[in-house]
């Protein structure tokens, strides 16, 4: 009996041994297969304020392009499956030669509604520094009212290994939606959207390979959505109308210098001129700078801004004061 128990041990423990030796790839015998070799890519957008993953329920599509340790491009990959994006277990698996590659990904640059293209194809001889993502040139006309799709950029070094190497590439936003309203700051008056025309400048439509904006000339978005709406009630119980425009604008970057102007329809004067970062700084609590979290990492995470300016009986900017998101600020014009 302790015989055939011994002889049972040992049996188990080699078929454990064998499924060990096959799970790990290691060649017993000449005509196995060999391991799968590669990398298992996971990809995360949690480069905002609410440092939360928001890569599956954002990105709708996933362009990946692949360069090795010279920067030379090996192949590019692009999922517009919408099963896959969304799972948040979701890993890219790619079988690649031995060797560490610099991993560039772009989330909206496959979908139908794009608002942005590759500036050529990566191609075999193409090298990771010629690499340009360009907004559409119909996009870039101030004629053009259209909510920009979701342009979103990663990048990751990773090593390959046998099962595949595990990396993970963080992804940030590069498109934001701005909100302007405009009150009248007794609430007496309705401030009407068809009164003003609204538009900012900016230069921001050409792209990097490491994301950086590079000058491609100015342009001017024009609002995607305008009008107004009923904002609450008076003292004297009479409905408080107010007047809104919402932009949709690329990267906004601390070295740059974007303008938001307001215009009256009646008389062509401008009812706002403003450096729109000075503005949106104000927003910058102190809260972010204890955090460390400096202004071009505040200006990336925050994606959404709701600016409210306040308006006198003449329709004219009352300049003291602006509320950014939900944030009240005093204006102190010296400082801007």
């Amino acid at each position: 009996m302790k015989r055939d128990l011994i002889l049972r041990l040992a049996g188990t423990a080699w078929a454990v041994l064998m499924l060990v030796s096959l799970s790990s790839c290691e060649k017993i015998y000449d005509d196995l297969e060999a391991c799968p070799h590669g990398v298992a890519l996971r990809f995360v957008y949690d480069y905002n304020m609410e440092y939360a993953n928001a890569f599956p329920k954002q990105v709708d599509c996933l362009t990946l392009c692949v360069y090795d340790d010279e920067n030379r491009h090996v192949v590019t990959h692009v999922v517009t499956a919408d099963s896959l994006l969304s799972d948040e277990n979701w890993r890219m698996r790619l079988e690649l030669p031995e060797g560490r590659y610099r991993f560039v990904a772009y989330g909206g640059l496959a979908c139908a509604k794009s608002s942005f293209s590759l500036v050529g194809e990566p191609a075999d001889t193409s090298r990771w520094e010629s690499l340009r993502v360009l907004m559409d040139a119909y996009r870039r006309s101030d004629t053009v009212r259209e909510n920009l799709h979701g342009l979103y950029w990663g990048e990751a070094e990773v090593e390959t290994a046998d099962l595949y190497g595990e990396g993970t590439v963080k992804m940030m936003k590069n498109t934001n939606n701005i909100r302007v309203v405009l009150q009248d700051v007794n609430t007496q008056q309705p401030v009407y959207g068809k009164d003003f025309t609204f538009s900012i400048t900016d230069d921001n439509t050409l792209f990097g390979a490491d994301n950086e904006l590079l000058e491609n000339g100015e342009v001017t978005y024009m609002p995607w959505a305008q009008g107004d709406a009923i904002v609450g009630l008076n003292t004297a119980g009479t409905e408080v109308i107010g007047a809104y425009a919402e932009l949709s604008v690329s990267r906004l970057m601390a070295k740059r210098s974007p303008v938001l102007r307001v215009k009256s329809t009646d008389t062509g004067e401008d009812v706002i001129d403003i450096p729109l970062l000075n503005y949106l700084r104000l927003y910058k609590s102190m809260l972010y700078e204890t955090a460390g979290i400096g202004e071009q990492e505040f200006l990336d995470r925050q994606s959404r801004w709701t600016l409210l300016f306040l308006l006198d009986s003449q329709k004219r900017w009352v300049k003291t004061y602006i509320k950014i998101n939900d944030w009240k600020v005093v204006i102190n014009e010296t400082s801007l």
